[in-house]
């Protein structure tokens, strides 16, 4: 099985975000305790498979009673490293890169954009949200002199291979991909590709499912 480099497996920490949003409602509603079997429920899951990823966390729960909510979400995000503020580079200030460099759910990450950078010089100077964007030229300087590690690349395919080259040249080590290409990059950095069309493409799969399912039980949801 596929593992992080904390040695927690892949999907356990896919799963953790979850975890998240439900334990933040929870604590919101005014609750301390939350089991293992509630979460599960929740979240479609089975209890065991609830208890060995918060297992991960090194937290543990108290028999009949469950888990102390503020301390679980604590360890959740000591566990993913959102507790340690981590800064990051916007390459393309478009319309999906502005959206990004908008979004103010990234804090709760422990992620912070703090520059963009476009070839087009006529958003040179400007800024998105609280973000300056800057030259493509300015970007091995901008990096050497704030020692980012990350590179979040929100280009048009065409550029992607380029510009994602490029950041690897200037010392980026990891970098977050919305391009719709694939890259093909040194094993040392690590890539994180989130890919719109692949998610559209299982949302359409399940919808057709489902759809062929009520059409071979006679039943249908009512819209």
């Amino acid at each position: 099985m596929e593992e992080s480099n904390r040695g927690i497996p892949i999907p356990t920490i896919k799963r953790f975000p979850s975890y998240l949003r439900l334990l933040k409602q929870y604590l919101e509603e005014g609750k301390e305790m939350v089991s293992a079997t509630t979460l599960a429920e929740e979240l479609g899951l089975k209890p065991i498979q609830v208890r060995k990823d918060i297992s991960c966390t090194g937290i543990e729960g108290k028999p009949k009673v469950g888990f102390t909510i503020i301390r679980l979400i604590e360890a959740i995000i000591h566990t993913l490293g959102w507790d340690n503020a981590t800064d990051a580079i916007l390459i393309g200030a478009g319309h999906l890169g502005s959206a990004l460099a908008r979004y103010e759910g990234f804090d709760s990450y422990g992620l912070k954009i703090v520059a963009a950078f476009d070839i087009d010089q006529g958003k040179w100077g400007s800024r998105l949200g609280d973000v300056p964007v800057y030259s493509l030229a300015d970007l091995q300087d901008y990096i050497k002199a704030n020692h980012v590690n990350i590179g979040v690349l929100a280009v048009p395919a065409a550029q992607a291979q380029e510009t994602a080259e490029i950041l690897v040249s200037c010392g980026i080590l990891a970098i977050w991909n919305f391009a719709p290409k694939d890259l093909k990059l040194p094993e040392r950095v690590v890539v994180q590709r989130t890919d719109l069309a692949t998610s559209f493409a299982v949302l359409s799969a399940k919808v057709k499912r489902k759809i062929a399912n009520e059409d071979l039980t006679g039943e249908a949801d009512e819209w």
